[in-house]
């Protein structure tokens, strides 16, 4: 994929992504002339994308566009502009009328809080249809005999290639032995699923190379990716772990919650 170019709005002064994929024709968005007076110019992306619809293209666009300005705001606040990260803020806040998963998250969480929940469930219902997973959270917890699996994901826009359907995944896990007994982890078994209901499962020795053993008390941190073909799906599995305090300890599985992979993240920026 070719780098993103940024210009400025002039009539705003914010910033403006013009998508370079091959293929996709751009566009420049006069602010003047957005719906919404305080809405921050983005792009419009035209031409086809491997013969998309017109919606499916403009679906992508939003969600691409969102996805790089959480990542300019993640980079300013990691540099400590913190002028630059609020402006880019308030510019994400048009994303939640023009891109459907934002608007419809809004509106759930609106809708729970006012006690309406057949609003709520309808909102919840149209979710499903158009971003399977989008109710799960990009992060899972889960205690299996005293090992506690913690886990967060983010979409990584500079490994991805969303020309030819290619998104890359990055995800953290702690694993924190809160036992009196130490373990090893000897295999690990992921079972991934992309929005279209199609499942892999992935099976190998350790993680990263390793066999861990972790001593009560302690924990073991490691990251890794996982590529999708689309824009969302859900990783879910299990570490096979054995006490190594005990000769002829028989192994035993310690689960890995459930997670969203999701090019929109899940709006919660807490890190484990």
């Amino acid at each position: 994929m070719q780098p993103l170019r940024m210009k400025t709005c002039l009539d705003m002064k914010l910033p403006v992504f013009t998508c370079l994929d091959e293929g996709i024709r751009t566009q420049r968005v006069n602010c003047r002339n957005l719906r919404r007076r305080n809405c921050r110019g983005i792009v419009a992306c035209n031409g086809n994308r491997g013969g998309e619809s017109s919606s499916s293209r403009s679906f992508f666009c939003r969600n691409h566009n969102y996805a790089l300005l959480k990542h300019q705001m993640e980079v300013a606040a990691k540099s400590e502009d913190y002028e630059e990260a609020a402006r880019i803020r308030d510019s994400l806040k048009c994303f939640e009328e023009d891109v459907p998963v934002l608007r419809l998250r809004k509106l759930l969480k609106e809708a729970i809080e006012d006690e309406r929940f057949q609003d709520a469930a309808r909102y919840r219902d149209e979710l499903k249809d158009i971003a399977p997973y989008s109710l799960l959270k990009c992060s899972s917890d889960a205690t299996t005999l005293g090992i506690r699996v913690q886990v967060r994901s983010a979409y990584i826009e500079g490994r991805s290639q969303p020309s030819e359907d290619i998104y890359f995944f990055s995800y953290r896990i702690r694993i924190t032995n809160n036992s009196n007994r130490p373990v090893q982890l000897l295999r690990r078994h992921w079972i991934i699923t992309d929005a279209n209901g199609k499942t892999e499962n992935v099976w190998g020795l350790g993680v990263i190379g390793e066999q861990p053993a972790i001593l009560p008390r302690t924990s073991f941190e490691y990251s890794s990716a996982c590529p999708l073909s689309t824009q969302n799906g859900r990783m879910e599995g299990d570490f096979e772990m054995i006490h190594i305090d005990k000769v002829g300890s028989r192994s035993f599985n310690v689960a890995i919650a459930p997670f969203s992979l999701s090019l929109l993240g899940d709006g919660d920026g807490d890190t484990i």
